[in-house]
């Protein structure tokens, strides 16, 4: 922990740096004790962690999405090397940086959006994509992008599901006079959200399982685990069917 912090300091900035939407103990304090979630993302992180290795050796991640810094932190603590984490507000990018600064840990964050990461010109080993698909206005594109220009090697995906958790066979074509299987809620559907879920308006996409597990592999990631409801790891694989690289 940063000496030049007392605990009182250490409380006082976090007030400061509040709301926070990541539960973090940092110097005894928690960041956000009262999450309508529990402790979390603890309690997510606990439920799929063994899927991720306990030493990452060196070994390149970039968090998109980073919020506070908890799953960088955390990957910093597994020995991985460079851990890049970019966020899209500010806010949460200094939140991240106190963290991290508390930790003792070094982390690379760039203010950007995960639409803004071919400027990164650099593949990782790991790219943590978790609880964002579902505030982009353009899923797929993001995961093509992700496909194209930084994944190296693993994915660790979460995005919030809604709906069935089926996943059942398809066809590989269906006649133009099909209806009756746009109707089955084990379909793969994406739910729109045009106006705010949660008291959020970036809520745009719920997904059920079989559209997450679709979109995976339409976009070029097989799925090697899936610890959680909710989190998959994947490899970067081909796509599911062929289509051309976004653009920069």
């Amino acid at each position: 922990m940063n000496s030049n912090f007392q605990p009182g300091d250490i409380a006082r900035r976090i007030v400061e740096l509040g709301p926070w939407f990541q539960n973090m103990k940092i110097g005894g304090v928690e960041t956000a004790p009262d999450h309508f979630l529990g402790d979390y993302p603890t309690c997510k992180w606990n439920s799929f962690r063994h899927v991720i290795p306990e030493d990452l050796e060196g070994r390149t991640v970039l968090d998109i999405g980073c919020n506070a810094g908890f799953y960088a932190i955390e990957m910093k603590r597994r020995n991985a090397g460079h851990v890049v984490g970019i966020d899209t507000d500010p806010h949460y990018l200094r939140q991240a940086a106190f963290a991290a600064e508390q930790a003792g840990i070094e982390l690379e964050l760039r203010q950007m959006s995960v639409y803004e990461v071919p400027r990164l010109e650099e593949r990782f080993d790991l790219v943590l994509f978790m609880g964002v698909l579902y505030h982009l206005r353009h899923p797929l594109l993001a995961l093509d992008l992700i496909r194209e220009y930084v994944a190296g090697d693993m994915m660790l995906f979460q995005c919030l599901q809604r709906g069935s958790d089926a996943v059942p066979w398809l066809e590989e074509d269906y006649p133009f006079s099909e209806w009756d299987v746009f109707d089955r809620p084990e379909f793969p559907k994406l739910h729109f959200v045009e106006r705010s879920y949660s008291a959020d308006p970036t809520n745009w996409f719920f997904p059920n399982r079989a559209a997450v597990e679709a979109m995976l592999r339409n976009a070029g990631f097989a799925i090697e685990a899936h610890p959680e409801r909710e989190v998959y790891l994947c490899r970067k694989a081909e796509r599911g069917f062929a289509v051309d690289p976004p653009p920069i």
